[in-house]
């Protein structure tokens, strides 16, 4: 199937689903901690992973003359593919941004689909205004080389204390972000939406006066009764 159709799919999808279906698979860290949507009224967003990763600042690295390394945040905005969500790791630290409106504006530019970072950004009037949805933990005047210094793009990295792979989904919302590991996406999917199916007939029931033991989570009798009512 096609990314655009898992996508699709997805986007119905309530990260709040996500991680309880990726719970019964076994995987419990899977929600990127600090990175929530800058924007009110940010819509559910999917794509797959960019990845990139800074380290810990140092004096004779993380300087200005960095940004013009061929090893640089511009350089690996350069590699981002339309659609793709960039996911940074930048180790938690909020009292340098990451990224400002100039890179967003360029990443709105080779069509990329969000950012999303366990740090902060700054510029945040101007980042804001290119559109570029967001998810981050907040915002910081100081740039990144006072307290970071890049490394590098498209590898493993942990953001928001979460192992994040080039190519993974990531599915974003007012809840924050999560991430589906590429090879269990389909599966995700399928059992998300039949979840979602499941969840708004319990709330139906929940509105009819149905009392919540046996009902959520559903036992044998009141699945009986869901199936039932699909059929109908």
């Amino acid at each position: 199937m096609s990314d655009s159709q898992l996508f699709a799919d997805l986007r119905t999808v309530a990260t709040a689903t996500v991680t309880t279906v990726l719970l019964k698979k076994g995987l419990r860290n899977v929600w990127i901690r600090g990175a929530f949507p800058l924007q009110p009224g940010q819509e559910r967003l999917v794509g797959r992973a960019f990845t990139m990763r800074f380290v810990p600042g140092r004096e004779d690295l993380a300087t200005p003359a960095a940004w013009a390394s061929p090893r640089s945040t511009r350089a690996a905005i350069e590699e981002m593919a339309e659609g793709q969500v960039a996911v940074i790791d930048a180790r938690g630290i909020r009292d340098a941004g990451v990224f400002g409106d100039i890179l967003c504006a360029r990443m709105v530019k080779r069509g990329v689909a969000a950012l999303v970072t366990d740090g902060v950004l700054r510029d945040l009037d101007g980042t804001l205004a290119t559109g570029l949805p967001l998810w981050a933990a907040g915002a910081a005047a100081p740039a990144s080389v006072t307290a970071l210094h890049f490394v590098g793009w498209n590898e493993v990295i942990g953001c928001g204390g979460v192992c994040v792979e080039p190519g993974d989904v990531i599915v974003a919302d007012r809840d924050g972000a999560v991430v589906i590991p590429s090879a269990l996406a389909e599966e995700v999917r399928d059992a998300a939406l039949e979840q979602e199916r499941l969840e708004a007939w319990i709330m139906s029931e929940v509105e009819r006066g149905v009392p919540l033991p046996g009902l959520y989570p559903p036992n044998e009798e009141t699945r009986a009764r869901y199936e039932a009512s699909r059929e109908d």
